[in-house]
């Protein structure tokens, strides 16, 4: 039996494999990493706790103690690590008729992006999902919400009224973003960093980030948006996305969008004794989710 990692180079597979790697069509370079920050993990899960910091300082009459505050623990957020594998089979007849290069070369190429395919369609589902219940984070509601609890109140990460990808929408959700509070209302200096779209969404996005002056208008008015860096991470577009209206801010929030690498892509080979087939196989071990939920303000458009 022989194993490759993500790490190792294409020739340690079967013989004549290497030319085999490369894609009959291009392919898009990887996305998740636009979507996610990633960490490596050791464990079968890792866990997030939430602690909340203190309330403002009250006045201290003269005479009289301190008040004193307390910190108080808020909800867990775990990520369950999932294996994700798939393999293929190269009969002994197939060998026989001197087919083995061929096929097992070719279905190589097709595990390896299908392999690829999926880790960006696991991770683009939680934004896909950002509204739907049931797909819940630590604080009990779902990604996009109007209702995360914290010890202050409620808050929202959604568009205060939900509408379509515009400038004076983008705006809209920026100041929102800015007038952000911790979970004991106070104020934290949250910031936008890069407008994420679907590919139905490119083109207009990037008129919105990139005109000069005002978009969409004979106003001779300076793209404000433009002119103050607003999103110094600019436009990212996600072909995994599945909503054509929905758009997504992301954040500086600390440990927001998070992925945790468990295991790396490992493509394993080996022959059958009963059957006498060559057999492959890959699998890979990650997790996707969030902790803080600021990480992202979005609308699903209008």
């Amino acid at each position: 039996m022989s194993v490759i990692t993500s790490g190792s180079h294409p020739k340690a597979l079967w013989p004549g494999i290497a030319a085999w790697f490369g894609r009959k069509y291009d392919e898009h370079a990887t996305e998740y990493t636009d979507l996610f920050d990633t960490e490596t993990s050791d464990k079968s899960y890792e866990e997030d706790v939430q602690v909340t910091g203190f309330g403002l300082a009250s006045v201290k009459a003269e005479g009289n103690s301190v008040t004193y505050d307390t910190e108080t623990q808020g909800f867990t957020k775990r990520y369950t690590h999932v294996v994700y594998g798939s393999g293929y089979i190269v009969t002994r007849e197939e060998m026989e008729d001197s087919q083995y290069e061929v096929v097992s070369k070719r279905r190589a190429q097709a595990l390896a992006f299908a392999a690829r395919q999926t880790k960006e369609n696991v991770a683009a589902n939680i934004y896909n999902r950002a509204e739907t219940s049931g797909y819940n984070g630590g604080d009990g509601v779902t990604l996009l919400s109007t209702s995360h609890p914290s010890l202050a109140g409620n808050w929202s990460n959604r568009l205060t009224t939900a509408a379509d990808l515009s400038e004076a929408a983008l705006e809209d959700l920026i100041i929102q973003i800015m007038g952000a509070t911790n979970d004991r209302g106070l104020k934290i200096s949250l910031m936008p960093k890069s407008l994420l779209v679907p590919r139905q969404l490119w083109f207009e996005a990037n008129r919105i980030l990139k005109s000069t002056l005002q978009n969409d208008t004979s106003n001779n008015s300076i793209n404000a948006l433009k002119a103050t860096g607003a999103l110094p991470g600019g436009v990212v577009v996600n072909h995994y996305l599945s909503d054509a209206d929905a758009w997504f801010v992301r954040t500086n929030a600390p440990r927001g969008m998070l992925h945790f690498q468990r295991r790396a892509y490992e493509f394993v080979q080996d022959n059958d004794f009963d059957t006498e087939n060559a057999k492959a196989k890959m699998t890979e071990r990650y997790s996707f989710g969030w902790t803080d939920p600021r990480a992202v303000y979005g609308s699903l458009g209008a």
